[in-house]
């Protein structure tokens, strides 16, 4: 696959203000699901049953951490990318995998947050200015 069918899947409830994401970045899609219902339902469809590329999945402000919790316990073996879980207040988690091919568990700083988000091209960078601000 090119890398231009990478995907990101971002679970972010309809009741919160948007995030500035980059809709139209060249190296990945971004696929929205209002619930981490929805989200759990759709990697798993879309790693096992349909092989789409998945690269990271993003949870922005959808739930709380035990939510969480039980998104990572549910993921697909065959996923190998990101999972990051961002709060209210800009903080949050990131499970990747490790070396030895077992998920590792950080925990963000909200400037960890957005740097995550913008290095890798998943928002057009207009917060910058008020976090900075």
């Amino acid at each position: 696959m090119s890398l231009a069918t990478r995907i990101t899947i971002v679970a972010s409830p309809p009741n919160k203000p948007d995030l500035d994401w980059r809709v139209t970045a060249a190296h990945t899609r971004l696929a929205f699901v209002g619930t981490l219902t929805a989200l759990r339902f759709a990697l798993e469809k879309a790693v096992t049953d349909v092989g789409l590329d998945i690269e990271r999945v993003v949870v922005d402000r959808a739930g709380n951490a035990e939510d969480f919790l039980d998104l990572l316990a549910h993921v697909p073996a065959e996923f190998a990318g990101d999972v990051m879980f961002m709060r209210d207040n800009g903080t949050g988690y990131l499970s990747s995998m490790g070396r030895g091919g077992d998920r590792v568990l950080y925990a963000l700083t909200a400037r960890d947050v957005r740097f995550y988000l913008e290095a890798h091209d998943l928002v057009t960078g207009r917060a910058t200015e008020r976090m900075t601000a």
